[in-house]
C-alpha cells in the first residue's frame, strides 16, 4: 500500500474511532439543553430545536446541586491533596531509600492489587465507626488516603533519578527532607500530574464508599445526589443529562488542563525498569 494512503486510512479510522466515542458525550450536552420531554419524541432528535437553560436553573434552583458540586469538589481536592502527598513519599522511599524488609513489603503491597476494594469495605467501616469517623468527610476520605498503584508509578519513576545527583545532595550537608523537597519533587512533576489526575478522577467518581459512610444527605457527594435523583425523575432525561454533564466537566476540563503533563508521566513511568 502507497505510504500516504496508508496515514489516510489509518488517520481516517482513528478519526471515526474518536468521532464514535464522543458522540455520547456530544448528545448529552445537546440534550441537556433541550425543553422537558424533547428528547422522548421519534425520530430521536440530534440537537435541541429550542435552546434552554431551564434544566439547569432547576437542578441548581430547586434541586440545590450547587451544594452536592462543591461537596465533591472539596472533598476530591483533599483527598487528592492528601493522596499525592503520601503516595509520592511512599514511592520515593521504596526506589531511593535502604530500609530493612522494603522489597518484601513493596511485593506484599503489590499482591494487595488482586484484593477487590469492596472486600475492605465492611472491615473499614467497622475501624471508623468507633473513631467517629462515619459520616464525616474525615472517614470519606480515609481509603483514598494512599493506594498500591500510585506508590507503584511514582516508585518507577523515582528509579529514574540518578543515584549520584543524590549523593552530592548529601555529601553538601543537605538533610533527607530537604533533598525530597528541593530535587526529588521537582523531578517528579511529570507522574505528580498524572498521579493527582488519578486520585481526582477517583474520588470525583467514587459512588460506593460515600453512599455508605455519609448517611447525612447533606454531605453527599455529586454521583450520590445525582443517583438520588435519578430515582425522583426517572422519566426526565433532560435533567439528568444535565446532571451528568456537571458530573463530567470538572473533571474533563481538570484532563484537558493538565494532559502533556499525564502523558509524560505515563510514558515515563512505563520505560523506568
Amino acid at each position: 500500500m502507497n505510504p500516504r494512503l496508508a496515514v489516510w486510512v489509518v488517520n481516517g479510522l482513528l478519526a471515526g474511532l474518536a468521532a464514535a466515542s464522543l458522540f455520547p458525550l456530544l448528545w448529552m450536552v445537546s440534550v441537556s439543553f433541550m425543553p422537558a420531554g424533547a428528547s422522548s419524541t421519534l425520530p430521536t432528535p440530534l440537537l435541541p430545536s429550542t435552546v434552554t437553560l431551564a434544566n439547569y436553573r432547576q437542578l441548581f434552583g430547586s434541586i440545590g446541586m450547587g451544594h452536592y458540586l462543591l461537596n465533591s469538589l472539596g472533598l476530591a481536592l483533599l483527598a487528592t491533596s492528601i493522596s499525592v502527598s503520601f503516595n509520592v513519599m511512599a514511592g520515593y522511599a521504596f526506589a531511593k531509600l535502604r530500609f530493612r524488609g522494603r522489597d518484601a513489603i513493596f511485593r506484599t503491597l503489590l499482591g494487595a492489587l488482586v484484593i477487590p476494594g469492596q472486600v475492605a469495605m465492611l472491615p473499614l467501616f467497622l475501624m471508623l465507626k468507633p473513631l467517629g469517623l462515619i459520616n464525616s468527610y474525615g472517614g470519606a476520605v480515609v481509603p483514598m488516603m494512599a493506594s498500591v498503584f500510585g506508590i507503584f508509578l511514582v516508585r518507577q519513576f523515582a528509579r529514574g533519578i540518578p543515584d549520584d545527583l543524590l549523593e552530592a545532595a548529601r555529601i553538601d550537608g543537605a538533610h533527607e527532607f530537604r533533598i525530597f523537597l528541593t530535587i526529588v519533587v521537582p523531578l517528579l512533576t511529570p507522574v505528580l500530574a498524572t498521579l493527582a489526575i488519578f486520585s481526582f478522577l477517583g474520588s470525583w467518581n467514587d459512588f460506593m464508599w460515600p453512599l455508605i459512610v455519609l448517611t447525612d444527605d447533606s454531605l453527599h457527594t455529586l454521583p450520590v445526589a445525582l443517583a438520588g435523583l435519578s430515582r425522583e425523575h426517572v422519566q426526565d432525561n433532560e435533567l439528568m443529562m444535565a446532571g451528568s454533564v456537571v458530573t463530567v466537566l470538572p473533571v474533563l476540563v481538570l484532563f484537558v488542563a493538565l494532559q502533556r503533563h499525564y502523558m509524560a508521566g505515563l510514558m515515563a513511568g512505563s520505560l523506568k525498569g
